[in-house]
């Protein structure tokens, strides 16, 4: 490899991760805690996700939303969440009369509401937002996807600096030297590791470009389905005035409907849109599949409960399916814990690069001092 290409990718890969230290490590660091946001969060508030008892019978979603809206200065429901677990709560987030989003827990054979708590200040919506967008909104976003567009180049220029000039010399680039002095322990565990978590923190890098930039999205479209052009997520409602027809068990239907469409097992979130056009979309989980995040869509009437189109996952476009995989494989998740603890790893270890990196730098500093 000619040395003068290797001496300015060396000083490409110094800067840039300099430049971006900080954000790559609050990234990682957020991204290792959301690897097992559900896990942790359930276990932290056990009574928020399972019932303490299970009934004989759930009694009908209406009658629910009806009890919370008495009880609670409920504007608007947006969004139920029903699950196929029996201890499983069944969870609703609704807008109050101030216009933030509150996520309720509520007991699926009672009724009984068994917590609260607002959206935005929950403990993994900021670890969340903290993890796209540095809690700065769209500028933050940018940020984030410029700093992962640069952490690519970084993986990818790290291998290059570490690939050995001679074949002799690869067993030194794979081990750590642990009894070595501190500065070239550094060194190793820099390179050492990042060779070994090389691939999977690349694939966690490519994926997260999905929520940066439209661009990288529509390019997954391109690659699938030979064009950039997205499917859409909604459908407009045919229905254009209320008829006021009896909606005692409005959402009751709705979901009974979906299983009678789609009949596997699976977890179902109703969303009422919150705008005047489009109709109710219901998407259904489907846990009879090997892999997560396999789903199929129903849409729905939001004045009469009639089905205007259902949208079977096998029927989706290789666009769409590529698309929906992209976060499993993103969090890990896409092969259960194996690949979760794999992810978590990885991303811990990238935490400490732009800190090694760091010392590796100031090293080089105080030796030509």
């Amino acid at each position: 490899m000619n040395k003068t290409f290797k001496k300015n990718i060396g000083l490409l890969h110094l800067w840039l991760g300099l430049a971006s230290g900080l954000i790559v490590f609050i990234v990682a660091l957020t991204g290792s805690i959301l690897v097992f946001e559900d896990e942790i969060d359930e276990f932290v508030n056990p009574e928020f996700y399972k019932v303490s008892e299970i009934g004989a019978k759930k009694i009908p979603v209406d009658l629910i939303t009806k009890n919370l809206q008495d009880q609670y200065s409920i504007k608007k429901i947006n969004r139920i969440y029903t699950y196929n677990d029996p201890k499983r709560t069944l969870t609703i987030t609704a807008a109050d009369t101030d216009k933030k989003n509150q996520i309720f827990s509520i007991d699926p054979y009672t009724g009984k509401i068994l917590g609260q708590i607002p959206q935005r200040s929950r403990f993994f919506s900021i670890v969340l937002d903290l993890h796209r967008h540095l809690i700065l909104g769209d500028v933050g976003k940018f940020i984030t996807g410029c700093s992962c567009l640069i952490f690519v180049f970084m993986l990818i220029s790290g291998l290059i600096l570490w690939w050995p000039k001679k074949i002799k010399n690869l067993k030194q680039r794979l081990t750590v030297k642990w009894n070595a002095s501190f500065k070239r322990v550094n060194w190793d565990f820099h390179s050492v590791f990042g060779f070994y978590s090389f691939l999977v923190l690349l694939i966690i890098s490519l994926t997260g470009l999905t929520w940066s930039f439209k661009w990288f999205e529509s390019g997954i479209f391109l690659l699938a389905d030979g064009t950039t052009k997205k499917p859409s997520a909604k459908v407009e409602n045919p229905t254009k005035v209320d008829p006021q027809l009896d909606k005692t068990y409005f959402y009751q239907n709705i979901f009974s409907k979906t299983d009678s469409v789609f009949p596997y097992k699976g977890d179902t979130q109703i969303r009422i849109p919150s705008d005047t056009i489009n109709s109710i979309t219901v998407i259904k989980l489907n846990l009879e599949e090997s892999i997560p995040n396999i789903s199929s869509t129903a849409y729905f009437d939001k004045y009469t409960g009639k089905i205007i189109e259902a949208r079977h996952y096998e029927k989706l476009s290789d666009g769409d399916k590529v698309r929906r995989l992209i976060y499993p494989i993103h969090t890990g998740s896409i092969y259960g814990y194996p690949t979760k603890i794999l992810a978590f790893l990885v991303c811990l270890f990238a935490v400490t690069l732009p800190v090694t990196g760091l010392l590796i730098w100031l090293g080089r500093k105080k030796s030509k001092k």
